[in-house]
């Protein structure tokens, strides 16, 4: 892997983007999230040992993006208070929901 570039096997979660133009370290938010949405057990393991524990609790908690399948999944296993997730907030749903009835 070069470096500023996303390793080839993560190439399909970001479908929608220009990959040549993703760095890793610029646009940490955007691939943490992405890969914590759609990716598998390599692009997983990649994403903990490239950016760490604490970036990763970073994201996830402060995420608008990210499913409540996912953050739950993330917050067993980071054994977190779940009110410090954004997205499993309460207050956090109720808004998604007033712009987006589906």
């Amino acid at each position: 892997m070069q470096p500023g570039s996303l390793p080839e096997f993560t190439r399909p979660f970001f479908w929608d983007v220009n990959v040549a133009e993703v760095d890793p370290a610029r646009d940490y938010f955007f691939v943490i999230e992405r890969i914590l949405e759609y990716g598998n057990d390599p692009a997983i393991k990649w994403l903990v040992s490239y950016y760490g524990d604490e970036r990763l609790q970073e994201v996830m908690k402060t995420s608008r993006k990210i499913s409540k399948k996912t953050a739950t999944l993330w917050q067993n296993y980071y054994d977190l208070p779940p009110e410090e997730i954004r997205c499993l907030n309460k207050s956090f749903q109720k808004t998604d929901k007033i712009y987006w009835n589906y």
